[in-house]
């Protein structure tokens, strides 16, 4: 879950709270993994029907959730932004809430004044945990169990929860995030993301399981998915992730790699541990997941778990299925799959509806060669205030755009220049 609020252009701790890039408008200022240690220990259940509604009780877990569905497939409409999908679904008559989904993260996240519309309990076992924020302050999360949170046509009750202030992840994604939900909260059901229609679907787990795609195994146990992909003839340990909106996160220990290009400084990646400067590069090697190939792919070096992240996840339907622990990949070409270009003007931005605080300048970038300053501020971008510029509306300038013009504020007098946007990895 990064609790933090700048990022970068490509690229939010389990407990781990989510790791966030000085936004280089491409990754949450604050995604939600809590990933900490503590957290990532082992965690179904009988199937009963009841009103016409499907209930579960689990024999073993955390705690009493117990879900229900309404039907035997429940849909939620999302939309990408970024490389995140982010869920609409009315939650009361208050009207509609926004959900990330993060199956990297063992606990669920949500924001207090969601909570109290929610209505809560006391923690059942899930102490407080203090966490180390983006600004290296100290945080505590307060431990919270949730008496029902509805998402459509499912109901989740008494689902033990941490409140985390979404308030920083809301401003860089444009949209309000009323929580991230982690992994254990589906645990329950059979949980399907899909990117390329962008939507969630919700079943059964004791329905016919028809899945086409390529399957991997992994132990519920673990509280999160890791599964086992190929580099090169070796067999390398992966976390699906899609509370990042990374591509390829590898832990480089012990694996001896070659790059096309790079490794070189990118982002600037904000974790429970602190600031750190991203490395990223262009193997020169392949990556296979069952039938499908990444040739060459783009990785973000990093001393933490492996993981496939949003930049990958996005062009497929996964499918995730806790009570028998498989995970299912599903494209509907199976030709290689060859991860574009990482472009930047080199700027990492922290992000307000009035302005974009420049945060971080990549080191030779065509940012720094134009002289901006962290501290810098950006009022207007390509002539237009910056609270017309959502997320994704900016990455998908920087895909094509040969420079990006933009308007500084110096005190009370405005300056504006173009940057180009080049390849910081081709």
């Amino acid at each position: 879950m990064n609790p933090a609020p700048a990022h970068e252009e490509r690229g939010l701790p389990t407990p781990r709270p989510t790791k966030r890039r000085a936004l280089p408008l491409g990754t949450p200022p604050g995604r939600a993994h809590v990933r900490l240690p503590a957290f990532i220990a082992s965690l179904l259940a009988a199937l009963l029907t009841f009103s016409g509604c499907t209930t579960v009780a689990p024999h073993t877990g955390p705690g009493p959730q117990r879900t229900r569905l309404s039907e035997p497939m429940v849909i939620l409409p999302g939309r990408l932004i970024g490389n995140h999908l982010v869920i609409e679904t009315p939650v009361d008559r208050s009207g509609t809430a926004h959900f990330l989904i993060d199956t990297g993260s063992s606990v669920t996240l949500i924001a207090p004044e969601f909570a109290a519309r929610l209505g809560t309990g006391p923690a059942r076992g899930a102490p407080h945990i203090r966490v180390r924020t983006a600004s290296g302050a100290f945080a505590t999360l307060p431990g919270v169990t949730l008496r029902r949170l509805t998402l459509g046509g499912a109901r989740f009750e008494q689902v033990p929860a941490l409140l985390y202030d979404t308030t920083e992840l809301s401003a860089h994604l444009g949209v309000r995030i009323d929580g991230i939900l982690g992994f254990p909260l589906f645990r329950d059901t059979v949980l399907s993301l899909d990117y390329p229609r962008e939507r969630l679907i919700l079943t059964s787990p004791e329905s016919p399981q028809l899945v086409p795609g390529s399957s991997f195994s992994f132990s519920p146990a673990n509280r999160v998915p890791l599964i086992p992909i190929q580099l090169h003839n070796r067999t390398v340990y992966v976390l699906i992730d899609s509370g990042s909106d990374g591509p390829l996160n590898l832990n480089p220990l012990g694996l001896d790699l070659n790059f096309v290009h790079g490794p070189r400084p990118g982002a600037t990646v904000s974790t429970l541990a602190g600031d750190r400067t991203q490395k990223i590069g262009r193997l020169d090697a392949d990556v296979t997941m069952g039938s499908y190939r990444l040739p060459q792919p783009v990785v973000d070096l990093t001393d933490q778990l492996s993981s496939l992240g949003g930049g990958i996840l996005r062009h497929f339907s996964l499918t995730f299925d806790q009570r028998r622990g498989t995970a299912t990949f599903y494209r509907e070409s199976t030709a290689p799959l060859r991860l574009p270009p990482v472009r930047s003007v080199g700027l990492g931005f922290s992000r307000t509806p009035a302005y974009w605080r420049v945060a971080r300048v990549i080191a030779d970038s065509p940012a720094e060669g134009a002289g901006v300053l962290p501290g810098d501020l950006v009022t207007r971008i390509n002539g237009q205030s910056v609270e017309n510029w959502d997320l994704h509306r900016y990455e998908t300038l920087l895909r094509t755009a040969p420079w990006v013009e933009f308007t500084f504020l110096h005190g009370r007098e405005e300056t504006t220049g173009r940057i180009s946007v080049a390849d910081l990895v081709p």
